[in-house]
């Protein structure tokens, strides 16, 4: 299980995190690049590690579990590092908070309707979202030591990257939890089984892996 090739690229993403933490404590511009240049492979990973399952026919619950444990640590890592070496600071430090809840959130979700055998697919503007929150990061993580883009800073477009992903967020969050309370009052409402029949409807699926 362990040893198939989507979930050795899923499990390195979590191998990533503490190598993107240690980058934090290395000078600037090499800390920097490094912390980039880790985080972008782990992207990468992100996106194989489902198309190999996919195409290879290796697809496992394992899998489905790891992945999103995978990416919200990357994710929580770095923003809690970029925000505690003051690479975000001020007001850019709210859309961050609002991404790490709603990580929470939607986790919360999913792990009681899982238990109930429910999906809860992942829309395609989330997906958006994950794809504007990781360009954001990149740029953060680069921060001071990349190349300016005309009138603005890397980290200016990291920022600016940061909000357009919180915004995202909050949209995407409210739909999350308007479908999951829907999904609860169904179940609160529905007539009670005998103990050891399932209720709802499908087991979830790997489409439901990333957020």
């Amino acid at each position: 299980m362990l040893t198939t090739l989507p979930n050795l690229l899923t499990l390195s993403r979590i191998v990533a995190v503490p190598l993107v933490i240690a980058s934090f404590f290395i000078d600037s511009p090499m800390g920097n690049w490094l912390g980039f240049a880790i985080f972008a492979v782990a992207c990468v990973t992100d996106f194989f590690d489902g198309y190999v399952a996919r195409a290879w026919a290796q697809q496992s619950h394992f899998g489905r579990l790891l992945d999103p444990i995978a990416d919200k640590l990357l994710v929580s890592a770095i923003i809690l590092m970029l925000v505690a070496t003051d690479r975000v600071v001020g007001l850019a430090i709210l859309p961050a908070v609002v991404i790490l809840c709603r990580e929470i959130l939607v986790s919360g979700l999913r792990e009681f309707l899982a238990s109930a055998h429910v999906r809860l697919p992942v829309s395609r503007l989330a997906q958006w979202k994950t794809a504007v929150q990781m360009i954001a990061l990149g740029f953060l993580l680069v921060g001071e030591a990349g190349p300016p883009f005309g009138p603005v800073t890397t980290t200016e477009i990291g920022v600016a990257g940061l909000w357009v992903a919180a915004i995202i967020t909050l949209y995407t969050g409210y739909d999350y939890l308007r479908a999951g309370l829907h999904h609860v009052d169904r179940l609160d409402s529905a007539p009670k089984k005998p103990a050891g029949q399932a209720v709802g409807r499908s087991a979830p699926t790997a489409a439901d892996a990333a957020e």
